[in-house]
């Protein structure tokens, strides 16, 4: 898998976000965007996801040679963000019952297997409304991380997270992140540790 940013754009009304960015990503890389607060990062990864569209430029994705139409890009991405809802009304159990049938998880992973790993076996049938901020973040991570897709985009990837949490989430990048595109959209030290590409927005 390769992504081609090319003369890539994005503005609200009358004010850009970012202008003329020219980035490449590809496969077993992981890269950190970083910059100030307003210099885009978020809004960057939303417009590699497919979830909002260029203002101007192009996005390429190619996948074995050959070019994925824009609008079968999700097929091959996998996000977490702060600013994407878990479905509350549901069970840990049902939430990655229902993910499944839209991305099948890596390693032959079994829900109890990614439950289990993200250390939430007990409260596996308990609705996701009930859990706290950082056991949601790692349903997000989870399903993330298990989806079977070449792109990984990560947005502030340890929100909420307790020392427990953060250790977890090393360790799910450094086993479930291998052999893709590692997109993580952050300034903190310890979330872009170990990228081999940084890219920074407005400067």
């Amino acid at each position: 898998m390769e992504i081609q940013l090319i003369d890539a754009g994005k503005r609200f009304n009358r004010d850009w976000v970012f202008k003329n960015l020219h980035a490449s990503f590809s496969d077993k890389k992981s890269y950190a965007i970083t910059g100030h607060n307003g210099a885009g990062k978020s809004t960057l990864l939303q417009c590699i996801a497919g979830s909002t569209m260029l203002s101007e430029g192009e996005i390429i994705f190619n996948f074995e040679g050959k070019k994925i139409p824009t609008d079968e890009m999700f097929i091959h991405v996998s996000i977490c963000a702060p600013y994407l809802e878990v479905i509350e009304e549901m069970t840990a159990l049902e939430f990655f019952g229902y993910h499944q049938q839209f991305k099948s998880f890596q390693n032959q992973s079994t829900i109890a297997d990614i439950i289990e790993h993200i250390g939430l076996s007990k409260h596996a049938h308990k609705q996701i409304r009930y859990f706290s901020s950082g056991m949601k973040q790692r349903i997000k991570l989870a399903q993330a991380f298990f989806s079977n897709t070449p792109v990984l985009l990560l947005d502030e990837p340890c929100t909420n997270l307790d020392q427990q949490g953060i250790g977890l989430y090393k360790s799910m990048l450094n086993n479930l992140g291998k052999n893709r595109i590692v997109i993580i959209s952050s300034n903190d030290p310890i979330e872009i540790e170990g990228c081999t590409q940084v890219i920074q927005l407005g400067v």
